[in-house]
């Protein structure tokens, strides 16, 4: 009944239109009033009437219901929003800020629920009207815009027919830009494209577009500017953006055949710097961090001397017990170092690292259990006298305890012979 009524206030065209317009919003705010609503004939033909009204407040407050309505989580909500989807996008050239903005978050609240909606916004043509919304100065509609891609960017559908599209536009260039200025323009923007640069990234295997625009030079640059920044007193929400930025730069090395594109020195510096701020408060940088570490290492000697010769070790090793994840990737970088052969060895086995490692062959973790097997491995093959060291700690206690472990029992069987092995044998 007083569903009704709203409706019938707002249809009559009295002198209180607007009024009744904004008891309507209030109400739409429920759930319940929102799904009843859209039931009732005429409803949304009404609401998109005042929507493209020549009434500035009448339309303002129409939109602002729309807004309301697309909050709703039930599909059959956002679908009964179908016809006013090209207005939505006719009116994102529009006239007031506050006007684009509610349109933005109505478009991408409705894109989030209902996958018809995304097929008919696509041909109604979402990606170019974004693509010219994102050349706008005003830092509240670039947070709108990113908002709507990346919801987009992470719908099902997204690798088959969003992101190619997206991929088509101007936008990767100034999603990079945005989000390469977050520092200087606006850190909200830059959050919201360096999600959606990710999400692209990692949906998308060929990211030859990305890497033309120069993406990893200037994600690395980018990374080198906020850890100088950090050491100022962190500004608020700076976590928020060297997540994303971690993770795109992390995948597209791990991508692609980026040998000499990222061979920056000062880049390991950065990561460590960052590692060093952000260890208490936001723990979860951590794992990004070395999770970019690990695939700088990975088959790139050039990182790996880098790690050495600038004295990063300590402080990689003090982050071996910092989580599951974090001791299992620690191992990991130093498994990607070792792997270099003796030398490289050598100066590992010189951070008293053997006494470090026999510890974790007592965790319950397997996963962490096995990488530090394979460094184990890898240290006995490249410098034999180690072997030797390991059986002075105790280390032959700690391998037998996995004999009976069956996804460990091999290699800890092949480490025990390595180390039955007389030196020089």
């Amino acid at each position: 009944g007083q569903v009704l009524e709203l409706l019938r206030g707002v249809q009559r065209g009295s002198e209180d239109r607007k009024r009744s317009l904004s008891h309507l919003r209030w109400a739409l705010q429920n759930e319940e009033t929102q799904q009843k609503f859209v039931r009732l004939d005429g409803s949304i033909r009404t609401l998109t009437g005042l929507f493209t009204s020549s009434l500035a407040d009448l339309q303002l407050e129409a939109a602002r219901c729309l807004h309301e309505l697309s909050h709703s989580s039930v599909p059959a909500v956002a679908e009964a929003c179908l016809p006013v989807t090209s207005y939505l996008l006719t009116y994102l050239s529009g006239h007031s800020l506050e006007f684009t903005e509610l349109c933005l978050y109505t478009l991408g609240n409705l894109v989030v629920e209902s996958e018809a909606v995304r097929k008919q916004l696509l041909p109604q043509g979402i990606i170019p009207v974004l693509a010219s919304c994102i050349q706008s100065p005003h830092e509240a509609v670039l947070e709108g815009v990113g908002y709507v891609l990346s919801q987009l960017l992470q719908a099902k559908e997204a690798p088959t027919e969003i992101i190619p599209l997206v991929l088509d536009s101007v936008l990767p260039q100034h999603m990079l830009r945005l989000v390469c200025s977050g520092l200087k323009a606006g850190m909200g923007a830059a959050v919201e494209f360096a999600w959606c640069l990710h999400y692209i990234i990692c949906r998308h295997k060929d990211n030859v577009v990305l890497l033309a625009l120069g993406a990893v030079p200037a994600l690395t640059s980018l990374l080198l500017d906020l850890a100088s920044e950090i050491p100022q007193d962190a500004l608020e929400g700076l976590e928020l953006l060297v997540c994303p930025v971690l993770r795109c730069l992390s995948n597209l090395l791990a991508q692609t055949d980026c040998q000499g594109q990222g061979q920056d020195g000062r880049l390991l510096v950065a990561l460590f710097l960052i590692l060093q701020c952000f260890l208490q408060q936001h723990p979860f940088l951590v794992q990004e961090c070395l999770w970019l570490l690990n695939n700088l290492t990975a088959d790139d000697p050039f990182f790996c001397s880098a790690l050495l010769s600038l004295d990063l070790l300590p402080a990689l090793l003090q982050l071996l017990t910092c989580s599951q994840m974090a001791t299992v990737l620690v191992l990991t970088v130093l498994c990607n170092v070792a792997e270099k052969g003796p030398f490289q060895c050598q100066r590992l086995l010189r951070q008293p690292l053997l006494p470090r490692l026999l510890p974790l062959l007592a965790l319950p973790d397997p996963e962490a259990v096995g990488q530090c097997l394979e460094l184990l491995h890898l240290l006995f093959l490249h410098c034999p006298e180690a072997a030797a060291d390991f059986t002075r700690h105790g280390g032959h206690q700690a391998l037998e305890q996995h004999q009976s472990t069956p996804e460990l029992q091999e290699r800890a069987q092949a480490l025990l012979d390595m180390v039955r092995q007389p030196p020089g044998a």
